[in-house]
């Protein structure tokens, strides 16, 4: 313990972040009781019987909170002088699955130990925040040149590859929120908008017709040499690197993409990216062994989860219908309506009045997190916090978005919400690891 904060567990503890905790775990045991309390059981029993998903939930919030008290009591120098450990262990973990995976709904990436479950690409995220603030702390570190970038790319890339070598593309997706800490401390604008510029490119290689696109591009590169005319009278190496970008577009366009939802997606991740864009899976890429089932139509609607979302959230009005009187997610119609689709849960128990006060929360939740991280003194203080308010905000607004419809159906957890002790004890450790550090922000800690 430090001497700081010796003889007071609450001394220098941000109180704002742990009521806001508190409420968010206190409403998602409410929506997975909502959802799972079945007519005939006794509601207090129940919750300590762990059998039943909100008593198992309950017991998950237990082990969360003595971690949180135990993180609480920990000097604040352990997480700087650990955390390169924390990111060998994480990637240890994540090679672990290899062996010992258990395949569960599509996904190689747990592995069960007895009646438990453990997913080391959601643990995971915790040592990459650790090891990219530990880097980014480093004095002599000077993030402009373009190796130093590389490194910190590569702490988080690194168990995203991993974790798609698992088949959880989702979860993989989440450890790119980590390039916003690195623009926070100095990446260029330039390779923001140069990733964006892909993605956008990404999402029109799947709307328009491959000629078509590919016309489009060698047009707009026309265009741009037109308008460039005398710049490039007078300098003839900006004349290649304008084939060059347009070679790149194509290339990415024709054999980049194909490969990528042909070789790293599976069928249904790629139906339901599809099918948020409004268009159907083209034959090319629909998996061999499922073409056939498809082709008969034998195959689950990709939207049933996001239309019985909708029809729930609908449902809920303005008021919505009450804590145990919804008919979509107590009946079942909705799929994983505990887990990643618990938002329309509490759309259709507590209808727009209770999802607008949950967005609010987190809204206040990440400006707080924010605040905290701009008041530190130390920079592996920041960064860290910069970290958790990025992950944070990629859960809450991926998640949201697919429950409405508006982003793809990845399967991702909302954060302290849904049902799962791996992801409920992970926010917590990410969370109250940055109190920790927040309650020694005098310290210049490296």
């Amino acid at each position: 313990m430090s001497k700081s904060n010796k003889g007071s567990i609450s001394k220098g503890v941000d109180a704002v972040m742990i009521w806001l905790y508190l409420l968010l775990v206190t409403i998602g045991l409410v929506a997975i009781f909502a959802v799972t309390y079945r007519e005939g059981d006794s509601v207090v029993s129940s919750f300590f019987a762990f059998k039943t998903d909100y008593s198992k939930q309950f017991y998950f919030f237990a082990i969360a909170g003595l971690l949180a008290i135990f993180i609480l009591l920990t000097d604040s120098k352990f997480f700087t002088a650990t955390a390169n450990l924390w990111y060998a262990a994480g990637i240890a973990l994540l090679l672990l699955v290899f062996p010992f995976h258990s395949a569960v709904k599509g996904t190689e990436s747990i592995i069960r130990f007895g009646g438990f479950q453990f997913q080391p690409a959601e643990f995971c995220k915790v040592p990459v925040c650790l090891a990219l603030a530990k880097y980014l702390s480093l004095p002599n570190l000077d993030f402009s040149k373009t190796r130093s970038q590389l490194i910190a790319a590569a702490i988080a890339i690194v168990p995203a590859v991993i974790t798609i070598a698992q088949k959880e593309t989702g979860l993989a997706l989440v450890f790119f929120a980590f390039f916003l800490v690195m623009y926070r401390e100095g990446l260029p604008a330039t390779i923001l908008v140069v990733g964006f510029s892909i993605a956008a490119l990404i999402i029109a290689t799947l709307l328009i017709e491959k000629n078509t696109l590919a016309f489009i591009l060698t047009a707009l590169a026309a265009l741009l040499v037109y308008l460039m005319r005398r710049q490039v009278k007078r300098d003839k190496g900006l004349l290649i690197k304008i084939v060059m970008l347009w070679a790149l577009c194509v290339g990415i366009q024709r054999f980049a993409v194909p490969l990528l939802f042909q070789n790293v997606f599976q069928t249904h991740q790629v139906e339901r990216i599809f099918s948020t864009i409004g268009k159907d899976i083209p034959p090319e890429y629909i998996d061999p062994k499922e073409a056939a089932a498809v082709a008969a139509g034998k195959k689950k609607d990709v939207d049933y989860n996001v239309k019985q979302s909708k029809i729930a959230i609908g449902s809920g009005g303005v008021l919505g219908k009450g804590l145990l009187s919804g008919t979509q997610t107590r009946y079942d119609f909705v799929p994983e309506q505990r887990t990643d689709f618990i938002f329309c849960t509490i759309g259709e128990g507590f209808g727009f009045v209770g999802t607008t006060v949950l967005l609010v929360i987190y809204l206040l939740l990440l400006f707080r997190i924010v605040f905290i991280a701009e008041r530190q003194r130390s920079v592996f203080s920041r960064c860290y916090a910069y970290g958790v308010a990025a992950v944070f905000f990629f859960h809450v607004a991926i998640n949201v978005g697919m429950t409405v419809g508006l982003a793809p159906v990845i399967g991702i957890p909302l954060p302290f919400i849904s049902y799962g002790g791996t992801a409920l004890i992970t926010f917590t450790i990410l969370l109250f690891i940055l109190i920790r550090l927040d309650a020694d922000r005098q310290m210049v800690l490296r």
